[in-house]
């Protein structure tokens, strides 16, 4: 049974227009002692008083309605939309307009946090930038100035100046190549060209290309037990490859003096690979898990940026896979280490 809360324009004007027209028979009986003629009364006047009643009350709550309705709509309607103002919203109840007002407003909320969120990350996101890229510019401007102001003449000094300018300058020009990568990434302009491919293989050319990086910890690189059974992914392997050698990388520059890395590869539900890169280094504290795959978001900004590097490689990571369709996840714990994971599709035919 409808409750008052629920009761549509029609039906709150056949209840007052009943209660009037009973009112005015009754008194009219009581006069006149003549059911007919109160039947009659009731009849007229109910028919007449709901017709009423139903246009004036439409005709005053629901032209403010679909003002609020054209309101939260803030575009023009079209002719289903005016069909649907002029036949469908009067039978809706206040209450089912009150709750699709409220949640407009909730939408807008929303909105609102997110455009917060989004102009704190720009601000954060510049500021991260003018640093990383004021820092090798500096440098640089330091090392000319100081050999236009004499130092050329000495050899010793003004190669070794040289050699810390170029320095700079390729960290300038790998820095500008990761934001083009990822520029691309979002845009979708990055073409992936897909194929099947062993993911053992890869891994291991990875590791071999950083072994000497890894031996200057003497870090060791290993296939976890039990995971050495070559499996098959489809997926970009030049991409693929570009996102292990951050892992690893990142593995190396963080993990401790006489370490190891663990590669690990399972197959999971339907057709997916799920890939882990794990180390025993120094781990991320848990406040950082949320945000790492951020541009330039560093868990420690001065050992980060003494270990070099753009900040970028984990969002381009990121952008990566999720260009594949899949994700990449981070678990992590103090002085026990860090395990990064992605999934890719197994073997296509």
């Amino acid at each position: 049974m409808s409750t008052s809360r629920q009761l549509t324009p029609n039906q709150v004007a056949a209840i007052n227009a009943v209660t009037i027209s009973v009112l005015v028979a009754v008194v009219n009986y009581f006069f006149i002692r003549n059911w007919w003629i109160a039947l009659a009364t009731f009849a007229a006047l109910f028919l007449i008083s709901y017709l009423l009643i139903r246009y004036f009350t439409e005709r005053f709550i629901y032209r403010h309605i679909k003002l609020i309705y054209k309101f939260i709509s803030q575009t023009k309607a079209t002719k289903r939309e005016e069909f649907y103002n002029k036949s469908l919203l009067p039978d809706k109840s206040l209450e089912e307009v009150s709750a699709e007002v409220e949640k407009w407003g909730e939408q807008k909320k929303k909105q609102i946090e997110l455009l917060q969120a989004n102009e704190q990350y720009r601000k954060e996101f510049l500021q991260n930038l003018s640093h990383e890229l004021k820092t090798p510019i500096f440098a640089v401007q330091g090392y000319v100035d100081t050999l236009l102001n004499g130092a050329m003449n000495n050899e010793e000094v003004a190669k070794k100046f040289l050699l810390n300018t170029s320095r700079n300058i390729d960290r300038l020009v790998n820095l500008v190549d990761d934001l083009d990568e990822i520029s691309k990434l979002e845009s979708g302009q990055q073409e992936l060209f897909k194929e099947n491919f062993v993911i053992h293989d890869l891994v291991n050319e990875v590791f071999e290309s950083l072994s000497i990086k890894a031996a200057g910890k003497n870090i060791k690189t290993l296939v976890k037990k039990g995971c050495e059974q070559p499996l098959i992914v489809y997926a970009d392997k030049e991409k693929i490859r570009m996102v292990l050698i951050n892992l690893v990388d990142n593995a190396i520059k963080y993990g401790k003096q006489n370490g190891s890395i663990i590669f690990s590869a399972y197959k999971t539900h339907g057709n997916l690979i799920l890939i882990e890169i794990g180390d025993d280094g120094f781990g991320i504290a848990e406040e950082h898990l949320s945000r790492i795959f951020e541009r330039f978001y560093r868990t420690d900004l001065a050992r980060s940026r003494k270990e070099g590097g753009s900040g970028l490689g984990l969002s381009i990571c990121k952008h990566i896979i999720e260009a594949h369709n899949q994700r990449i996840h981070v678990r992590s714990r103090l002085d026990v280490g860090t395990t990064f994971g992605f999934t890719l599709e197994g073997k296509k035919d």
